[in-house]
């Protein structure tokens, strides 16, 4: 249990270095970005807790084990002496996804034929393409590393957001822009186009303590060293922090609304979360002191036609610049036109993210001038 090993957090493609501010953060020192996420050193405890508490990472990979092979003769070999049952049962199928790059085994599919094979006839493992635990296998410059995904669905299916707006922000790609703005649970979060409320209700769970992966399940559960005992205790032991904060959403659609709200609720926030329904043009600021306005519009590539579009940015902007004095504020889209369109003084953005098959930019201003 206390091996250690690389623990391999996956990300979003340009999110490395804010999901690596919040593994050091969360108390994983040895963390340290590398492409596509950010690598941990740890045993399987911290692969628990990684998937636990990230609210930025996507999955988990814990990396099993490892060694070089020139053909597939080797590889078979090798594979049937590799020690599987040390963390695969028996009893659980098993699914092999194999990449090779620049190696002497080139083709993908006769490579995991090999590993399919030493699975079922030297460890009695079952291989099925449609099981729940899936066994990666990256064959790079000849060396073949062995991974499992950890996590099972993805991490931002954080188990208690039942209902969904359209085109809506995954909760984990959320995460990472209120972090990216600066919002660490001590200030309110307004979201005056809430959707499903995504955004406030992240906002809310960081302010309360409440980690991600609370309620509910993991791949990892279903491995050969996992401990119940163990895993009950870590997931009880979370900090829930009394915050005096509340967290606003809005929308014109009424749908929307009870729709977040349900969410809150089911995910234990529904007592610092409030949402209205009414146009941009209707919205007030809250009573209080001032906070960060997030917010993931329409955009072109999104939802309709872009040229639509531009009102209702200036119409933000200019709600926001007269109503907003103090607050900050984040804007998400795929269009720098539209962005601009809304009249607020951004500050130079870092570069564009992939979100459902669009590159979107986070837009900041500092503090609002009177």
């Amino acid at each position: 249990m206390d091996e250690q090993f690389d623990i391999f957090c996956v990300t979003v493609p340009g999110m490395e270095g804010t999901l690596l501010a919040e593994c050091l953060a969360a108390g994983f020192d040895t963390a340290t970005q590398t492409a596509g996420g950010v690598t941990l050193t740890g045993g399987w405890t911290d692969v628990w807790r990684a998937n636990l508490v990230l609210r930025g990472a996507t999955r988990i990979l814990a990396r099993i084990g490892s060694f070089r092979a020139f053909h597939l003769a080797q590889l078979d070999k090798r594979a049937r002496k590799f020690p599987w049952r040390d963390t695969l049962r028996p009893d659980l199928p098993v699914r092999v996804d194999v990449t090779t790059r620049a190696s002497k085994i080139y083709i993908a599919k006769a490579a995991a034929q090999r590993i399919e094979t030493a699975l079922r006839e030297d460890a009695g493992i079952t291989v099925d393409p449609e099981a729940e635990i899936t066994l990666k296998v990256r064959i790079d410059d000849n060396l073949c590393t062995f991974s499992i995904d950890t996590s099972g669905a993805p991490l931002h299916i954080r188990g208690h957001k039942e209902a969904v707006n359209k085109a809506p922000m995954r909760e984990n790609l959320a995460a990472l822009f209120l972090r990216q703005c600066g919002y660490d649970g001590t200030e309110p979060v307004l979201d005056p186009m809430c959707g499903s409320g995504t955004f406030v209700i992240e906002a809310a769970e960081i302010a309360r303590g409440l980690h991600p992966g609370r309620t509910r399940s993991f791949a990892f559960e279903n491995l050969a060293n996992f401990d119940q005992a163990r895993w009950d205790f870590m997931r009880s032991t979370g900090v829930r922090t009394q915050t005096q904060q509340q967290f606003y959403g809005s929308d014109r659609d009424a749908g929307a609304t009870r729709m977040s709200l349900a969410n809150a609720e089911r995910a234990g926030v529904a007592d610092l979360c409030q949402f209205q329904t009414h146009a941009i043009s209707d919205l007030q600021r809250p009573e209080g002191p001032p906070g960060l306005v997030i917010v993931n519009p329409p955009y072109g590539g999104r939802i309709g036609n872009k040229n639509l579009l531009y009102g209702l940015y200036a119409a933000l902007g200019t709600t926001l610049k007269e109503r907003f004095s103090g607050w900050r504020v984040g804007i998400i889209t795929s269009e720098n036109g539209l962005a601009k369109a809304t009249g607020l003084p951004f500050k130079p953005t870092t570069g564009p993210v992939p979100h459902g098959g669009i590159r979107v930019t986070l837009f900041q201003t500092g503090v609002l001038d009177t």
